[in-house]
């Protein structure tokens, strides 16, 4: 079974079945109170460690950290795949996959009747915000900067305060619910009935690379408006994925060709100012990590990647990744380090479009970048400093094809760490020679969980309680998880809230991919309720202490970018840099 399940999907095959009922075809369970137990299946043991929650549907060894929904289960007792986990899954919940209804050749109609929804939809949003109601939309994205014909191009819109407004409309020209709801438009009460899942937001219109609109991102007019998020984004359908498609491709792709380069930004609006102002070779991510996908579609069109993240802890790993990614697939990147407190959008604004191409034409190798960043992380001076160090860099470097660079990687590197080259040379030849040993079947591996106490502890809180997540929300972005599991965890948390889910233990791991991750998330959800005592003030000073923590982080790398650049000779960055790092100690000194 080929291609991507969507979310939806896999969710309603997990609300269909019983993970009790699911293991106990497989090992004998004992009831524990809530939970059920057994000797584990995945290593020898003679006291049961393997816990079974009907209530969070997942399931968790306390010995070997074995753990995670129906899902994994399957894959690891079975040794399937994961899609040949799911077709199991579906046919006993009676869930039918997308690929089945191809072989029935449904899909292309649906895809079709799914299009036509969203041309219907985008017309409606845009004719909303010429209309009395949409004045304070209108005048909003004025005051922003963005022009009557940039709105026309980008077919900005409205969705009205109301509640079934584009139900209404689209019902009158005789479209089924249930089309609309396949289609991301419309959500399900509980009580029956449906109702618009975008209410009192601008709305963005997402296009393929035809300029089809095939999703929409949402914004709410003012900066805090209490528990609501900023942003409401479609879920995934059967014409929009994600990880397939970047945010002004289809504006900009002749651009990038001609330019031989593409410049990559996070948001909506940190695309469309810099696009209007002059900037047109650039892209922007749709609130994901960028994807093997979303690498080959530029590679269509260029080699060369300029990347412009946030500066902050999660920005940093994130980038990382990425370069990862585009290095793995032959690609050159740099990336642009803005000001604390800058994005593409306000840049612009402030500093011009101009201001913006002198730091694109500027921007940092990605060896140089990643070499400040580890740095910052690291005591250079210490030998386990300059392990890591060396490790994550030769990690990096080996992905690199060309010979010449990966010579001069190692020099420079031997060079910054200050060890013989020679020591550095055997370690990366010790990374090309090595290859991972496949886990025993019957012995999985425990992953460390390094993770910091106070991110545990408020991952922790808000797996007891989901309105929680809110509260914190407000308070603390993922980029304040400084730890890259946390941090992606917490991000899932708040998508699921803004899509006006229950954040629960299952349909997290479904969307998460890392092992000790997963690891973690099982075992705090087995572990004891924390005591209501205190717990306002517990909460408190968990984030304050992660803002301080992120302020730190911030100044530690700055003092590594500032190091970079004296040894570099780079004057002028050195002048910004060290007016960057004066302002950071004196705001951490005001806290």
């Amino acid at each position: 079974m080929a291609g991507r399940i969507p979310d939806n999907i896999l969710e309603d095959i997990l609300s269909r079945i019983d993970i009790a009922e699911v293991i106990s075809g497989y090992i004998p369970l004992k009831r524990a109170g809530r939970n059920f137990k057994a000797n584990c299946p995945f290593h020898h043991e003679k006291t049961p460690s393997f816990m079974v929650s009907p209530e969070r549907q997942i399931y968790h060894c306390f010995g070997c950290g074995a753990g995670g929904n129906a899902f994994n289960f399957l894959m690891q007792y079975e040794r399937l795949e994961f899609p040949e986990a799911i077709e199991i899954l579906a046919k006993k919940s009676g869930v039918t996959l997308p690929e089945a209804a191809k072989q029935d050749n449904k899909v292309t109609g649906l895809i079709t009747q799914l299009q036509k929804i969203n041309e219907l939809a985008t017309l409606f949003y845009e004719n909303n915000l010429q209309a009395p109601a949409g004045l304070a939309a209108k005048d909003y994205l004025l005051k922003r900067g963005i022009t009557e014909t940039t709105i026309k191009s980008f077919k900005l819109g409205f969705a009205a305060d109301t509640w079934d407004s584009l139900v209404s409309y689209l019902r009158a020209k005789n479209i089924s619910l249930s089309l609309l709801e396949k289609a991301g438009l419309i959500i399900s009460r509980e009580s029956g009935g449906y109702y618009d899942r975008f209410r009192n937001r601008i709305i963005f219109p997402i296009f393929d690379i035809k300029s089809r609109p095939i999703a929409f991102g949402a914004r709410i007019l003012a900066e805090k408006q209490g528990d609501m998020a900023k942003y409401v984004n479609s879920p995934e359908t059967p014409v929009y994925t994600k990880g397939r498609n970047l945010y002004g491709l289809n504006f900009t792709k002749d651009c990038i060709r001609e330019n031989d380069c593409a410049v990559i930004v996070e948001g909506y609006l940190d695309f469309i100012i810099p696009y209007q102002h002059g900037l047109g070779n650039i892209v922007a991510s749709l609130g994901t990590a960028l994807t093997v996908e979303q690498a080959r579609l530029l590679k269509r069109y260029t080699q060369n990647v300029v990347m412009i993240f946030d500066p902050d802890a999660a920005g940093q790993t994130a980038t990382l990744r990425t370069m990862d990614l585009f290095i793995e697939e032959g690609m050159n990147v740099k990336v642009v380090s803005l000001p604390k407190g800058f994005d593409p959008d306000l840049f612009v604004r402030k500093y011009g479009i101009d201001g913006l191409k002198e730091k694109i034409s500027t921007a940092e190798n990605i060896f140089v970048y990643q070499l400040g960043v580890l740095k910052a992380r690291h005591n250079i001076k210490q030998p386990e400093g300059k392990k890591e160090i060396a490790s994550v860099m030769l990690l990096m470097i080996k992905k690199i094809k060309n010979g010449i660079l990966r010579s001069e990687y190692i020099k420079i590197l031997a060079q910054e760490i200050n060890v013989a080259e020679h020591y550095v040379l055997d370690e990366f030849n010790k990374i090309k020679e090595d290859k991972a040993q496949p886990v025993s079947p019957g012995q999985p591996d425990k992953k460390k969980m390094d993770i910091n106490p106070t991110e545990k502890l408020l991952v922790k809180l808000m797996l007891e309680e989901n309105q929680l997540i809110g509260r914190i929300r407000n308070c603390l972005e993922p980029a304040d998880f400084q730890d890259e599991r946390t941090s992606k965890i917490v991000s899932v948390m708040f998508d699921l809230l803004e899509q006006g889910k229950e954040v629960e233990p299952h349909k997290l791991i479904n969307r998460l991919q890392d092992d000790v991750a997963l690891q973690f998330i099982c075992e705090s959800a087995f572990s004891p309720d924390l005591s209501a005592e205190n717990k306002d003030k517990i909460i408190d000073d968990c984030i304050k202490r992660l803002k301080t923590a992120r302020l730190k982080g911030r100044r530690q790398h700055l003092h590594g970018q500032i190091q970079t650049a004296q040894r570099l000779g780079d004057e002028e960055a050195l002048s910004r840099l060290i007016e960057e790092f004066h302002h950071l100690v004196k705001k951490e000194g005001n806290k």
